[in-house]
Order: structure tokens, then sequence, then C-alpha cells
């Protein structure tokens, strides 16, 4: 028999966008989440609240995470901390009051929810470009990733449909797309950001990243895999770090939660993380190099001096990056920062391993 508590929060997961609307207003809903600052209901796009899945287990309505704080809970821990409530007897009064007053959905229900597959992030894969020559290549340059080292990993769509989050209207703009892959190389979904028409900056829209597919423990990979690997969070972030460590395989998870729970390849012997520098990137950092550490790994932060390396890369120009890195980097890899792999642009020769 369940307990009052599993009781009431499969209650409430029945409504979750209802919970949502009522306690969490500062946010929307985005597809099949509710995106909003945090459990307490600030302005911002940290916390991701799932509106439909099976009733328990992983991918259940009503249960959230916080990308930011790494906090997660069901919506019972959303009334305690939105009312500020710690007995869980409150929690549970406040629980049934809102079940018992809560209006109905309406009759004419929000728009319905669109489930974004793996073999649909394929089909959107094989549906780009090359980058050579196109507005993704412009949009690189003008972040300062010159030359691009991407390889496969990403793509350009020059109509790619674009949903507003009402779901009030679809456009097309101009898309890199990015794919994202496990440790076998399978592809298992899709990053898309939505371009200015001339390649100039990131489309005008709200969200001009979005994901698709399964995202948790893969990433977007450059380069092959090794026993040394960088990982980190953005794409334009890694990018900037193969502008000056080129030979070096990367990855970029995708956001801090997904950085925290990057899959590890038993083949790793040392995982270089390039965190941003905020709490949330610091948090995946410790996350991370706990797990590393547990497995065998050897776990070495890679600091930018702004918010992230691609800051870095244009505010500060390549050589600074560059040497900064070298400061940074094990001796024995100071070798990946040469682009014919033998010397560094140090004079320091390549080690063997």
């Amino acid at each position: 028999m369940p307990n009052l508590g599993s009781e009431l929060a499969a209650r409430l997961a029945l409504q979750a966008e209802v919970v949502c609307r009522h306690y969490l207003f500062n946010g929307h809903r985005q597809g099949r989440y509710w995106i909003v600052g945090n459990v307490r209901n600030a302005p911002g796009r940290s916390m991701f609240v799932r509106l439909t899945g099976p009733e328990s287990g992983p991918g259940a309505a009503g249960r959230w995470s916080d990308a930011a704080s790494l906090e997660y809970g069901d919506l019972l821990d959303v009334i305690r901390a939105n009312r500020s409530l710690v007995d869980f007897r409150e929690v549970a009064d406040e629980a049934r009051r809102f079940l018992m007053s809560s209006a109905p959905l309406p009759d004419k229900p929000w728009a319905p929810v669109r489930v974004v597959s793996a073999e649909a992030a394929r089909r959107l894969i094989a549906m780009s470009q090359p980058i050579v020559g196109t507005l993704v290549e412009a949009y690189l340059g003008n972040r300062g990733i010159k030359p691009v080292h991407a390889g496969d990993a990403i793509g350009f769509h020059p109509r790619c449909f674009y949903r507003h989050a009402d779901g009030s209207r679809v456009e097309t703009w101009p898309a890199m797309i990015a794919a994202v892959t496990d440790l076998a190389g399978s592809i298992t979904g899709a990053h898309r950001t939505w371009l200015a028409r001339d390649g100039s900056g990131k489309a005008s829209v709200d969200t001009p990243r979005r994901a698709m597919g399964t995202l948790v423990g893969n990433a977007v990979r450059f380069g092959s895999a090794a026993d040394v690997v960088a990982v980190g969070e953005g794409i334009e972030t890694m990018l900037s770090l193969r502008c000056v460590l080129p030979a070096m395989p990367m990855a970029a998870a995708l956001s801090a939660g997904h950085l925290a729970t990057f899959r590890l390849s038993p083949a790793l012997h040392r995982l270089y993380i390039a965190h941003d520098a905020d709490p949330a990137g610091v948090s995946a950092l410790v996350i991370l190099s706990q797990r590393a550490r547990a497995a065998g790994i050897e776990p070495k932060a890679l600091t930018p001096r702004m918010g992230d390396f691609n800051d870095d890369l244009r505010l500060f120009g390549r050589e600074a990056l560059q040497a900064a890195l070298c400061a940074q980097l094990l001796p024995e890899d100071r070798w990946l920062l040469a682009e014919n792999g033998t010397t560094s642009a140090f004079g320091l020769p390549r080690l063997s391993r």
C-alpha cells in the first residue's frame, strides 16, 4: 500500500502542468517540460519539470532537476520549497488544499506534447550538409573559432523548423546541427543552434538552442576516442579549445547537469574537465572528478579566466589561450598543443606514454 507522500506525489503528477502554473508561474512550458529558474520560482531556465511520463521510475511525470544547483525531486518538493515549509505535515496539508481547489484542465487542452526520439534526431542529422562555406562556418568564425576542428560532428541545415514555446507558430531558420553520440559512436540525439540569417549570431528567438533525443551520459564528440579526453559543456567552448588543442579528442556534454553525468570510457586514463566558471560548472567539475577517481581515471581541471573558454578566446586571443592551457596541461600532454602532433608551440617535444 503506498504511503501518504507517494500517494500525494502521484496525484500531483497527474496535474503536473497545473501544479507548475500555480507554484512556478515565472516559468513556461516547452515541449514536455516546464522550465523555470529554480524550485523557488525564480525566473530563468535552469530547472526542468517533466509534465508527462510514467507513474514512477525514470522519466516519471512530476519529477524535476535543476542543472545549476543539481537539486532534484518531485512536486511535493516543489511545494515544500515554494512555500518555505519544513514539516511534512504542512507540506501534505498544502498539497491536499491544492488538489481540492485546483481548477480542472481547460476544455481546449494545451498543445500536445511531441516526444522527440533518437530516430528523429538521426533523420535531422542525415538531412544536414557539411559546414564548409555555410552560415555555421561564419557563425563560428564570428566567435573566434578559426579554423573549425569539428570533423563530421556538426552540420548545417538551411531551413530547420523552430516551434515557439507556446505552440502558436512554426518558423524556419538556418541552424547548426550537432550529433550526440554514445561511447560506441551511435547517434542518440541532436543539438540545434538556430542562427541569424546572415550568420552573425544566434537567431532572434526565445530559445535558440534546443536538444532532442537521449542526452544523459552522451555528448557531441570531436576526434577519435583515446586514453586522454577533454570534456566540457558547450559546443563553442570545446571548439575554442580545439583551436589550440587540435590533436586532443574532446566532447561537449551540452550542459552542466549532463557534464556531471558524462559516461566514462573504460579506456580512459586521464580526463580533462573544461568547466565553466559559474556555480553549476564548478559543481559539475566536482561530481565528475569524483566519478573519474572512483573509476581509476585521473581528472584534471581546465579553468577559464572568464566565463568559459570561448570568452577567453574572443577576449584574449589564440596565443593567450594557448599559453594558459600550456600551464594547465600535464607535461606529458603538452604535445597536443601542436598542429602536427610532434612539438608544441612552446618547443616541448611529444613525450612517450
